[in-house]
């Protein structure tokens, strides 16, 4: 690719310019600035060739909404092990030493809690929660809908960048191909001028002829101007998603004649059903509204907590001791359990419970609302984008051939005014047209490419 060094200049006068307004910024806005532009960055055998493959791959490992729905999905899947480990009863171990003042005269301590002045705890403490919720699983099966709707807005965020990124990539290729077309357009701008000075000095055409020649030339100059921009541009956008440490010095591979094929309408619509995941978020979506609204009905039943101890609660850490009062026992076993089963009956809380039980079973009506909205939006949107890939598709043949007619009249009309058959005038047209038939085949391409992309985040990757 051509154009390094005045995109060097570019980049160099934003960075220029960033630099000056992060300076009026607080210290570390302007540290993060400078890190930016300074920072060492390894060296490379010429710039870097990119597939679309890679430029995706490269985009995920960037993009804010892709990192946060993944971090999210990781998220939910502890969530899951939390709420699956609370199925189970917790073994927990307690020590304790519990030292009080004496009352003098007994052994007994001044507090009746303690039946000692010396009380030792030493206790493996088995927990269980039997409540509705526990016995349901609902807890797991809300935590399974949550794991299952981040992973669907993770593949909303994926296929949404795939979009973006796919759109950046060949919007740079068409611009070079564009800017290549302008140059090929001067080329014979300037071909066309020497032809018609040549002419003028064999009297063979007027001064007008090289005049209109020359404005040719001066507008292709202007439209190559601006064709580098926009390719220039084009590379900005892409290099901003795809580089973490911005870099303008990378070259991407031109596939944009490999068009993919375009399934059946039938087979477009299986993979929508199956794979699309706005519908996935929606589905979720409801499938956790309804387990929410089983959780808030749960609320009004009874709970039964069971904590079974096993250890020693004793005036010494000692398996035997002898009691102060019954010495005449001698040593007694300290080792033994005790259970605690409590049962907590709900009977009124001012109408918490009632409250939460109404928002759930609002949240659950919004829910199915927004499924079959989903629905209907995923039918439109699977005939509309389809509609245009297949268009697009089918005009690609068109402009194929008006590319391969465009240019045989250019030549034919290039020999016909080299042999003084034709006007100028038809040398120009056929010029234009020449140009405008490439960059609208160009054009159709990238709109085919576009089109299959927008019915890919519905159907997935087909």
């Amino acid at each position: 690719m051509s154009g390094y060094g005045p995109q060097t200049q570019r980049a160099r006068a934003i960075a220029t310019a960033v630099f000056l307004i992060a300076g009026t910024l607080p210290g570390s806005a302007q540290n993060a600035s400078t890190s930016l532009f300074n920072q060492p960055r390894a060296p490379r055998q010429g710039p870097e060739t990119l597939t679309l493959k890679d430029a995706l791959a490269m985009a995920e490992k960037n993009d804010p909404a892709v990192l946060a729905a993944s971090g999210d999905a990781a998220a939910a899947n502890e969530d899951r092990k939390q709420a699956r480990a609370a199925l189970y009863p917790s073994l927990s171990g307690r020590s304790e030493y519990l030292g009080t003042e004496g009352n003098g005269k007994l052994s007994e301590s001044r507090f009746v809690t303690n039946d000692g002045v010396h009380v030792y705890r030493d206790w493996a403490v088995v927990h269980q929660d039997l409540s509705p919720g526990t016995l349901s699983g609902s807890g797991i099966q809300r935590a399974t809908a949550n794991q299952a709707l981040a992973r669907a807005k993770l593949e909303v965020a994926r296929r949404g960048l795939a979009a973006t990124v796919t759109k950046n990539y060949y919007a740079l290729i068409v611009s070079e191909r564009k800017y290549a077309t302008a140059q090929t357009a001067l080329d014979q701008a300037r071909r066309s001028l020497d032809i018609s000075q040549r002419l003028e000095r064999g009297r063979e055409v007027a001064h007008s002829d090289v005049i209109r020649s020359q404005l040719l030339e001066n507008s292709q100059q202007q439209a190559l101007q601006e064709a580098k921009l926009a390719m220039e541009n084009a590379r900005l956008d892409l290099a901003v998603l795809l580089f973490r440490d911005f870099d303008e010095d990378f070259s991407v591979v031109d596939d944009l004649d490999m068009t993919p094929a375009l399934p059946a309408l039938e087979e477009a619509e299986s993979m929508a059903s199956r794979s699309n995941s706005a519908l996935a978020t929606a589905i979720e979506t409801l499938r956790g509204a309804r387990i929410d609204e089983t959780i808030a009905r749960q609320a009004f039943l009874p709970t039964l907590t069971v904590d079974a101890v096993y250890g020693i609660e004793a005036n010494a850490f000692a398996l035997h001791s002898t009691v102060a009062s019954a010495k005449q026992d001698g040593p007694l076993p300290n080792l033994g359990y005790f259970i605690t089963a409590s049962l907590n009956v709900p009977v009124w809380d001012w109408g918490v419970r009632r409250s939460k039980l109404k928002q759930s079973e609002l949240k659950h009506e919004e829910a199915e609302a927004d499924l079959t909205a989903a629905q209907r939006t995923l039918v439109r949107n699977l005939r509309g984008f389809y509609a245009e890939a297949q268009l697009a598709h089918d005009q690609l043949d068109l402009l194929r051939r008006a590319v391969d007619l465009a240019s045989e009249s250019l030549r034919l009309n290039t020999l016909r005014y080299q042999a003084g058959e034709a006007p100028i005038i038809d040398l120009v047209d056929a010029q234009a047209s020449a140009i405008q038939a490439r960059n609208a085949y160009d054009d159709g391409m990238i709109r085919y490419r576009l089109a299959v992309v927008n019915l890919q985040t519905i159907t997935g990757t087909f």
